[in-house]
């Protein structure tokens, strides 16, 4: 699952982004209304999870924007405004949900998930690409009789290959999403952690391989049907 937060206080955010690294969904933040405006008009998220005090663009004119762009991407408001007025608006403005801080987060994830099953999003236990078969609670890679298990950054790289399998991901795109924005990482730290990936496909016997496509990112390589 693919989920942007848009939340102004840092140290909320980060923690919500801890939450959902956690339950192994992918996470892209920003800190500002037009930052959450641009990302969720041009990105592919299964829900938002948005604040409603932002600078320089509300979260409810986030939400309406995003309507009147005819984008059905779920929306669950996030915010300390707990009178039922505000929560009329958000409803009212397009959002799905809403709840108040503080959030217990294990409800927030129920409702993350609640929202997904609306729109068809499958929460996988496992994926598969070739002859590879990646265990998300466990972080174990499997080929045939054979499994190994996978470092963080190794099973987040791998996981936004086989999701998006059809795909090249780009370098920029892996950093973001499993180093974070505000890493130091570059892309030399990408390589070599596809160069580990190889040779944990290498050590497993697996026929499916990491592309390089040059000057644009990755991709996986294999028989889908194998």
């Amino acid at each position: 699952m693919n989920i942007l937060i848009v939340e102004d206080e840092v140290r909320l955010a980060e923690a919500l982004r801890e939450i959902m690294t956690e339950s192994k969904y992918l996470c892209d933040v920003v800190y500002t209304g037009t930052d959450g405006l641009d990302y969720a008009t041009n990105g592919n998220y299964d829900v938002v999870v948005l604040d409603v005090m932002l600078p320089q663009m509300d979260g409810f004119s986030i939400v309406h924007e995003m309507r009147s762009q005819a984008i059905q991407t779920p929306v669950l408001m996030l915010t300390a405004k707990d009178d039922i007025s505000d929560k009329i608006a958000g409803l009212d403005h397009g959002a799905d949900d809403y709840m108040t801080k503080p959030f217990e987060p294990g409800e927030l994830l129920a409702r993350i998930r609640a929202l997904a099953r609306r729109t068809g999003e499958v929460i996988f236990e496992n994926l598969t690409f070739g002859d590879l078969k990646l265990v998300l609670a466990t972080n174990d890679l499997w080929c045939k009789d054979r499994n190994i298990h996978l470092s963080f950054k190794e099973f987040e790289i791998l996981k936004m290959l086989m999701i998006n399998s059809n795909m090249i991901i780009s370098k920029e795109s892996m950093i973001e999403k499993v180093w974070g924005n505000d890493s130091d990482a570059e892309d030399n730290n990408v390589e070599a952690y596809v160069s580990f990936l190889r040779k944990k496909f290498y050590y497993l016997g697996s026929k499916v391989g990491i592309v390089a496509i040059r000057k644009v990112g990755y991709r996986l390589e294999g028989n889908k049907d194998a």
